[in-house]
């Protein structure tokens, strides 16, 4: 039997080791973590070394290495294994093997990707035999464990570093929805952080659809040499197969939904539902059964998610907003009076798109990393230790008609775990304070 080699456990990791030690191989898992499940692992036949990498895991003859997403190459344990040219996998890759009768509306891009799969997985619920997973927080490789050999459709979010471990990884309908800056604390370059991401279509063809995203110039400048079938879309033309007019949405001169019937806000969410809607047309959906999924849809968590009000002041949680893009959306969404909460880990991404929008901002709390380079970028700021002192500042200067946006402009890992515990503890700060 063919050996392999985990490395990262998590949610992703641990269901590929499950998914290779089903389907026969001798399965190494490794963790720098205590791993808790590690004893129904080693009942299963998988070798489990956790908390630590020891010198004899390079003795082994391995076929492939399968990477948690989130460790870089540069981490030693990765770089030997590159250097010895070993193939390195992310679980997307591996699950994809063993799910031949899946199908996938793949959807990448900088900002805009949960929203997009959760809308196109609200879609596919009408065909009754749909998953979401990716990045979204199901492992693919959960579900070929679990359904393998039976017909589904998968709404699937890839980040790009999931997309950095794939080989064979098709997709019937694809998207790089929008690109910006982004993760260049990871990527040696931004232009390797686009190319990545243009790795969800490579195999791609004939009949397989790409939906192009006609307003976005570096989009248009990756999408080249694609070989499948390509569906321009835009905001702002009506000469594409997917546009806007007479205020509708249409693919084909088909009605995919009317504007005003949308219950989310923000023309980038008429876009998001736009790209749902075409991938699930590709994926068999019905027009009326997409029309009726997205104008029922209300939205995410933790994405310029409305949590309350108190004294004329309108609380907003927009933690998802983990890059400058992002942030700029869930600025754009208010017209002014903005106490804004900005700041974390520090990506080495730019804040500058952010300065156009300084007259919205009656005064930004930066906090964290990046404090003192998000506070520069505004007329009005004050920078602070930590986003709970950033919430009690911005609450102690708001005035009725103010709204209190913490939408961050970079990832959480300075001060929390994930920017979903972020956005818990904002919101649980926030009804603290609307009901004291």
């Amino acid at each position: 039997m063919a050996t392999c080699l985990v490395i990262g456990n998590a949610k992703s990791g641990n269901a590929a080791a499950r998914l290779l030690n089903q389907k026969g191989y001798t399965v190494t898992l490794t963790d720098m973590q205590r791993i808790p499940d590690k004893e129904e692992l080693e009942t299963l036949g998988i070798r489990v070394v956790d908390e630590g990498h020891p010198d004899f895991l390079f003795n082994d003859d391995y076929a492939f290495i399968v990477k948690n997403p989130g460790i870089k190459y540069s981490v030693p344990i990765i770089r030997y294994f590159v250097e010895h040219q070993v193939k390195i996998y992310t679980e997307i890759e591996i699950a994809s093997w063993y799910a031949e009768k899946f199908h996938y509306g793949a959807v990448t891009g900088t900002n805009g990707k949960t929203t997009i799969t959760s809308m196109l997985y609200e879609c596919l619920k009408a065909n009754g035999r749909c998953e979401a997973a990716g990045n979204i927080g199901t492992p693919l490789s959960e579900l070929a464990l679990k359904y393998g050999n039976e017909e589904k459709d998968i709404a699937l979010e890839l980040s790009n570093f999931q997309l950095l471990g794939v080989e064979s990884f098709h997709p019937e309908a694809a998207v790089v929805c929008n690109l910006a800056p982004d993760h260049l604390d990871y990527m040696n370059s931004v232009e390797e952080y686009y190319a990545s991401k243009f790795r969800i279509a490579m195999n791609q063809r004939g009949d397989d659809w790409f939906l192009r995203n006609v307003d976005d110039p570096i989009v248009m400048q990756y999408a080249r040499d694609l070989k499948c079938k390509i569906i321009d879309f835009s905001l702002l033309r009506t000469d594409t197969p997917l546009c806007i007019k007479d205020g509708c949405a249409w693919l084909f001169d088909k009605r995919l939904f009317k504007l005003d019937d949308l219950k989310v806000v923000g023309m980038h969410n008429v876009s998001n539902a736009m790209i749902a809607g075409a991938m699930a047309v590709k994926l068999g959906v019905s027009f009326k059964d997409v029309e009726q999924a997205l104008t029922s849809f209300k939205g995410i968590e933790h994405r310029i998610e409305y949590v309350g009000e108190k004294n004329g002041v309108s609380f907003y949680n927009d933690s998802k907003a983990t890059n400058t893009q992002a942030a700029a959306i869930g600025i754009a969404s208010f017209p002014k009076n903005i106490l804004l909460l900005a700041g974390g880990h520090d990506k080495g991404i730019p804040f500058e798109e952010m300065r156009a929008y300084d007259d919205r901002i009656k005064c930004c709390l930066a906090f964290g990393e990046t404090k003192a380079k998000i506070a520069e970028i505004f007329t009005r700021s004050k920078q602070c230790e930590t986003m709970f002192d950033a919430l009690n500042e911005a609450w102690q200067m708001s005035a009725p008609g103010d709204v209190i946006l913490l939408s961050p402009a970079c990832s959480s890992y300075d001060q929390f775990d994930n920017y979903e515990q972020r956005g818990d503890l904002f919101k649980e700060a926030v009804l603290k304070i609307i009901h004291e």
